[in-house]
C-alpha cells in the first residue's frame, strides 16, 4: 500500500513580513503544539541580518495565523550569535519544553569547529506560559549534533529524546533535562544506502505520536541530489530503540514552486505533527522561505506504518 499526505489548498500559510527587520525574509520549519484549543506556533525566521530568531504565532485552526510582533527567541551571547534555528515543542507534566538548534561563533569541541567559523548546539528551553523562555542547556557539546526533539511523556520514569549524531538518530534519556550520560545514549536508525529517498542522511521530525502499537514517528531524508523528504517508522513504545516498522516510501516530498525553489531548493521539512480530532497536522518549511501544513488522518498513518 502507498501513502501520500494531503496538502492544504491554500498553502502557503505563512509568508515573511516585508515591514520586519528580523523576518522579512524567511519564515520556515515550525514547532507548533495543540494546547487549550489553540495552535501554537514557533517558527525560525530570518531577516536583515540573516540571523535566524524564534518568532511565535497563535491560530484557532491551523491555517489562519496571528503573530508577535518580535521574537519570543533570539541569540543571546556566542553560543548562539549566529542564530536559534528550528524549534520543536512539547507539553510534560503541564511544563512546555522547545529543543532548537543554537549556532554560534564559539565551539566547545576539540579539534576543529563542526561548522565554519564555530559550532551548534542541540538545546533544550523550558516554558510555563508558551512566551517567556528559560535557556537550560544543550544535550550535547562539540559534535555536529541537531535534529533532536523530546519525547511527549517520560519514559521508564525519564526524560527521552531523539538527536542526530550523523549520519544516525540517536536516543538519549536524562533525570532533569540538564545532564544526559553518554551511557544512557543508543542509535536507533540511519540512512537506508539501498533504498533511494532516504540513502544519505536522515533526521526526525516532531514529537513521537504514542498510539496502542507503539511510538509513531514521522522523520525526513535525502539522498545524492539533497532532495528532501518525509517517512514514518514505527517504533517500540517501551523501548524505542526497537524498530517495529520503516516502510520503504515516503509519505510526502517537494512538488509546488515554493518547495522546489526558495532559499534552499528543493525542501520540505516539518518540526511539528500535532494530532487534533484524530487528525495529524503536519507544518513544515517549504525551500527555507514560507510555511505550509499538510494533513492526514490518524488511522491511515498508523496502517501504512504497519503495512505500508
Amino acid at each position: 500500500m502507498s501513502m501520500k499526505l494531503k496538502r492544504y489548498s491554500q498553502n502557503p500559510i505563512l509568508l515573511p513580513d516585508p515591514t520586519s527587520d528580523w523576518e522579512c525574509y524567511n519564515v520556515f520549519n515550525p514547532g507548533v503544539l495543540y494546547h487549550n484549543g489553540l495552535f501554537h506556533m514557533y517558527y525560525r525566521a530570518q531577516g536583515l541580518d540573516w540571523t535566524s530568531r524564534i518568532g511565535y504565532a497563535v491560530s484557532a485552526d491551523g491555517i489562519h495565523w496571528n503573530r508577535m510582533r518580535r521574537p519570543v527567541l533570539e541569540p543571546v551571547d556566542g553560543s548562539d550569535s549566529r542564530g536559534v534555528e528550528d524549534p520543536r515543542v512539547v507539553e510534560i507534566d503541564g511544563v512546555f519544553y522547545m529543543t532548537y538548534t543554537a549556532f554560534g561563533r564559539e565551539y566547545y569541541g576539540e579539534g576543529q569547529p563542526t561548522h565554519s567559523g564555530g559550532g551548534v548546539l542541540p538545546m533544550i528551553a523550558r516554558s510555563e506560559n508558551l512566551i517567556t523562555w528559560e535557556r537550560i542547556g544543550p544535550i550535547v557539546r562539540g559534535e555536529d549534533n541537531k535534529d533532536h526533539v523530546l519525547f511527549p511523556r517520560k519514559i521508564g520514569g525519564k526524560f527521552a529524546a531523539f538527536h542526530r549524531r550523523w549520519p544516525n538518530v540517536w536516543i538519549a534519556y536524562s533525570d532533569d533535562l540538564r545532564l544526559w550520560p553518554e551511557e544512557a545514549m543508543a542509535p536507533i536508525y540511519g540512512p537506508r544506502p539501498e533504498n533511494g529517498w532516504d540513502s544519505k542522511s536522515v533526521g526526525s521530525n516532531g514529537p513521537p505520536i504514542e498510539t496502542a502499537e507503539g511510538w509513531l514517528v514521522l522523520n525526513h531524508g535525502y539522498d545524492v541530489d539533497h532532495v528532501y523528504k518525509m517517512g514514518v517508522i514505527l517504533l517500540d513504545l517501551d523501548d524505542p530503540t526497537k524498530v517495529i516498522r520503516r516502510p520503504a516510501d515516503p509519505i510526502f516530498w517537494p512538488e509546488e514552486l515554493w518547495e522546489l525553489r526558495g532559499d534552499v531548493p528543493n525542501v520540505v521539512f516539518s518540526n511539528a505533527n500535532p494530532v487534533v480530532d484524530d487528525q495529524v497536522y503536519v507544518f513544515y518549511g517549504g525551500a527555507d522561505h514560507v510555511i505550509g501544513l499538510a494533513t492526514c488522518k490518524l488511522a491511515d498513518l498508523l496502517e501504512y506504518a504497519l503495512h505500508g
